[in-house]
């Protein structure tokens, strides 16, 4: 009798385990065939926090959400191929303000404030074009990042992101600030408003199995590298009140979202 109990016990186990499996790939099935259905959404839109001030201004590789009073972007978004990050343009290396954008800042708001003129679209991922070089140095890009950040984590993250656009044919990168902390501090005569953390979320959606990552860095020194700031988008979504890869279908998205799997996506693993 006991017998037979462990042998019931065992068969019910190996049912439910089959079961799990079944459901894990067709849910993962399900999330390959709704982003082959996207084909042509556009992956790069963002629902912005409502409370934020917005104004949406579209550059030739990168389409930002400006904050008039806050001097600085929302958020930045932009799709990076494999072949662009081949490009040859040279490095154009000159800040200057939108004029066309109301709210954008002059270069010398940042003079002696101690920050950096911190890139949220780097420079180096719009190599595949002139103008898209040299639009990612207007002011409503740039955001005030301690030096320590943008030249350290921050740097390197957008170097693994080149690299996982290689590995993947392409990924769409949104970053910007975190606005939803208070801001206590503010330089220049425009008074830019200074953020105390950053965000980025990136997903390669043309994978055999799409993947996503958040990340969320301090706006000073990064203790223990790029690791630890690894989250969810949810979590991402959460802290800054923004929707991101919206276009998606809802049960993609959630999917997508949930990931974190930091050491799979930084060395290129499946």
């Amino acid at each position: 009798m006991t017998n037979a109990i462990g042998l019931l016990v065992i068969v019910a186990a190996i049912y439910v385990s089959a079961q799990y499996l079944l459901a894990r790939d067709e849910a993962s099935r399900r999330c390959d065939d709704d982003l082959t259905s996207v084909e042509g959404v556009d992956l790069q839109r963002v629902v912005t926090n409502e409370a934020l001030e917005e104004e949406i201004v579209s550059y030739r590789g990168m389409t930002v959400s400006f904050n008039q009073r806050l001097h600085i972007p929302n958020w930045v978004a932009w799709e990076l191929t494999a072949e662009e990050v081949g490009g040859i343009e040279p490095r154009y290396d000159k800040f200057r303000c939108d004029e066309s954008v109301v709210g954008c800042p002059d270069t010398w708001d940042y003079s002696y404030s101690g920050y950096d003129r911190g890139h949220m679209a780097p420079a180096g991922d719009m190599k595949w074009d002139r103008q898209a070089m040299e639009e990612t140095f207007f002011l409503t890009n740039i955001c005030p990042q301690a030096p320590e950040l943008n030249r350290g984590s921050w740097k390197r993250l957008e170097e693994k992101c080149r690299s996982r656009a290689v590995a993947d044919s392409a990924v769409i990168v949104i970053c910007g600030p975190v606005l939803t902390d208070e801001l206590t501090e503010f330089i220049g005569d425009s008074r830019i408003a200074v953020p105390k953390r950053f965000f980025k979320v990136i997903l390669s959606p043309w994978r055999e199995k799409p993947v996503a990552i958040g990340f969320i860095m301090p706006n000073g020194k990064v203790p223990g590298g790029m690791q630890p700031m690894a989250v969810t988008v949810d979590s991402v979504e959460a802290v800054t009140g923004h929707d991101f890869f919206a276009a998606l279908p809802d049960s993609t998205e959630r999917q997508l979202e949930r990931m974190c799997n930091f050491n799979a996506w930084s060395r290129m693993l499946d």
